[in-house]
This record gives structure tokens, C-alpha cells and sequence, in this order.
């Protein structure tokens, strides 16, 4: 089950997924607001945090019957998949976390990578221009200048995305704290982290790593925070040998 990050949409997968199809089923879905999403079951309120989109994974899950899901999240999904394993952790395999971070904001003895007023200039500028932000941010997001079409694409998804949703579902992801649901996966969970990554800097990847009761930390040659299309062999390799270990271990 692959889940997309802020801005983006199932697409996303799109050079990942046909490397897992001969030997699992792929689920894709859209975050409400993204893709393909019914926009009208959008309510501010419900999708007020992290914890409803997470419902929405488990609904997807039920409603489609699957057990020992692999549920792999890709920045902000990474803590939504965190939180759907600890509602309902019989449903769940193993956990991929690429880019995750559990508080984007520095605390005492924590660096997130950012800021208390950091965020709140990039929600600002989000409510004011969704646009310009957009256009600025993605590449630098991307994180891979060597290959503009990159950056090119993730501004252009995140044009896609409806606006007012999108400032909504940013305020939902920099502002949240979820460092203490990180204790609670009892699955066994790879935190993908790439270098050079501006929004899930080292310091957060190690931190997810140690604070996991069963986590492997993989760092990757990939740079920015989106190697699901900067470097899909690396992220297809780093999940496979991932899957492949857990396989032996548990006897085939």
C-alpha cells in the first residue's frame, strides 16, 4: 500500500510500483484533496489531524479485506502510516517510512530542521500566494538542480492539489508532533533517508530510528526528499532487500 506525501498524488508511485507487482498486490489511493479525490468529502474539521487520514488508510484496508499489508509512506504518509499501524496493528506487516518526520519544528534537544517562525512564514506565504510558493519551493523540495523536469513536475502536482485543502492539510502536517506515536509500531519499519534533504534533514531520520522499538535506518546516495522519482532504483533496492530480510527471518 503506497501512500503519497503533501502536494502529490498517487502518480507519484508510478516508477516504484511495477518492480512489487509479480509478487504483491499494489493499493494506491489519493489523499482527500489530491488526484483523483472526491473533494465534497473534505471537511476541515475531520481532516483537522493526522489521525483522519490515517482512518482513510484503514478504511481502505477494511473495506478491501487486507492483512499483512506493507504499507510503504512518503513524507507526511510516513506518520500517517504510523498512526494507522498503532489503530490497527493485526493488519499490518511491515512499515516503509521514506522522508519521514515526526515534529518539523527544532524543541528542546530535538532538531526537526526548522524554526517556530520558519513555519509559520511557510504557512504564510502559503495562505498569500499557494502559486508562488509552489513554484519556489518544489524544486528546492525536489532537491535534484541537475534535473529541473523534476521540480518541474512536483510544482506542477502541487498546482493540482485544491488550494484551500493544500493550506490546510500543510498547517495539519508542520504543526504536528507525533515523536511519542513512533514508540507504539510494533511492526518491523525502514526509514528511508535521503542527504541534502531540506525537509527531513539526518538528525530526523536518526531520531525516527532510534525511537522505533524494531527500525533500520538506510542512508541513501539520493538526494532532495523525493527519491521515489529522483532515484527509483535505489528506493525499489533499499525496499526490496528490506522485504528480503524480514522474509528469512521469519522463515521464508
Amino acid at each position: 500500500m503506497f501512500a503519497h506525501g503533501f502536494g502529490c498524488d498517487q502518480s507519484m508511485w508510478r516508477m516504484i510500483t511495477p518492480a512489487f507487482e509479480a509478487d504483491h498486490r499494489i493499493v494506491l489511493f489519493d489523499h482527500v484533496g489530491a488526484g483523483g479525490s472526491d473533494l465534497s468529502a473534505y471537511s476541515a474539521e475531520r481532516y483537522g489531524t493526522l489521525d483522519a487520514y490515517a482512518e482513510d488508510a484503514l478504511e481502505i484496508i477494511e473495506e478491501l479485506g487486507l492483512r499483512d499489508v506493507v504499507f510503504v509512506g512518503h513524507s507526511v504518509s510516513a506518520m500517517i502510516g504510523v498512526l494507522a499501524v498503532a489503530k490497527a496493528p493485526d493488519r499490518f506487516d511491515r512499515l516503509v517510512l521514506i522522508g519521514p518526520s515526526p515534529r518539523y519544528i527544532d524543541d528542546d534537544g530535538y532538531v526537526g530542521g526548522f524554526s517556530a517562525a520558519d513555519i509559520d512564514e511557510l504557512l504564510d506565504s502559503m495562505a498569500s500566494n499557494y502559486l508562488g510558493w509552489s513554484s519556489e519551493m518544489a524544486p528546492a523540495i525536489m532537491g535534484n538542480p541537475g534535473s529541473p523536469e523534476l521540480g518541474e513536475e512536483l510544482t506542477n502536482s502541487f498546482c493540482r492539489t485544491d488550494p484551500d485543502i493544500a493550506r490546510q492539510f500543510a498547517r495539519v502536517t508542520f504543526l504536528s508532533d507525533n515523536r511519542a506515536d513512533l514508540r507504539s509500531v510494533t511492526v518491523p519499519t525502514l526509514v528511508l533517508q535521503c542527504s541534502d534533504d531540506v525537509i527531513a534533514p539526518d538528525p530526523v531520520g536518526e531520531y525516527v530510528h532510534r525511537a522505533l522499538p524494531d527500525g533500520e535506518l538506510v542512508r541513501m546516495r539520493a538526494t532532495g526528499h523525493c527519491p521515489n522519482l529522483s532515484a527509483p532504483e535505489e528506493t525499489v533496492a533499499a525496499i526490496k532487500a528490506f522485504l528480503a530480510k524480514e522474509a528469512d527471518g521469519r522463515g521464508g
